[in-house]
């Protein structure tokens, strides 16, 4: 099974430093839906990781997220685009989770659902922890310079290997042209 882990604020859609807290805030990056289309289309089960703990600071509640990510469902589905499943942490920093990125827990839980080991897969994101959930998981991290991803190019620090693409559209087209790093041979 070919897998792949995407951010949603600032990797599928728009971001705002006042979170995203309506269907009617939740617009699309261009490209990016019919991005997920073409991933789809290539094999691949696209699978949507997000810290939102807009919940926890009672921005929005929970009924309010699920039509979020209804639109980002039936947005996905108008051009062709199928999203797996949307893994989300609700806590606030303060709450020392273990599912809030940076901490690799959603990273655990996709790999427990899919009943897949998450080397080599490659997640793509806009901020640092995205990437470094994903590396501590063994994924291949990608970063987007849509959203947050130009500030945290310029902050650096970013986990070894990370390639650099303007936008998930050309992250997509490179990795399906074979232009991006293929994992090593699991030697065990």
């Amino acid at each position: 099974m070919k897998l792949i882990i995407l951010d949603r604020d600032g990797v599928i859609n728009q971001d705002s430093p006042e979170f995203i807290k309506s269907p009617g805030e939740w617009i699309p990056i261009p490209g990016s839906l019919e991005a997920i289309a073409r991933l789809n289309q290539a094999g691949y089960r696209v699978v949507v990781a997000s810290n939102q703990s807009g919940i926890a600071r009672e921005l929005f509640d929970m009924q309010i997220l699920n039509a979020i990510h209804q639109k980002l469902h039936m947005s996905a589905q108008q051009v062709g685009a199928d999203i797996d499943a949307i893994f989300f942490c609700p806590h606030a920093a303060i709450d020392n989770c273990d599912c809030r990125k940076p901490k690799a827990g959603m990273f655990d839980e996709i790999s427990k659902r899919f009943k897949v080991s998450l080397k080599g897969v490659p997640t793509v994101g806009d901020s640092l922890r995205d990437l470094q959930a994903g590396f501590m998981s063994g994924c291949v991290p990608y970063l987007v310079l849509t959203g947050k991803g130009e500030k945290t190019l310029e902050t650096g620090g970013l986990p070894p290997g990370t390639q650099v693409f303007p936008d998930l559209a050309h992250m997509v087209d490179a990795l399906l042209k074979g232009d991006t790093p293929q994992p090593a041979a699991d030697a065990t």
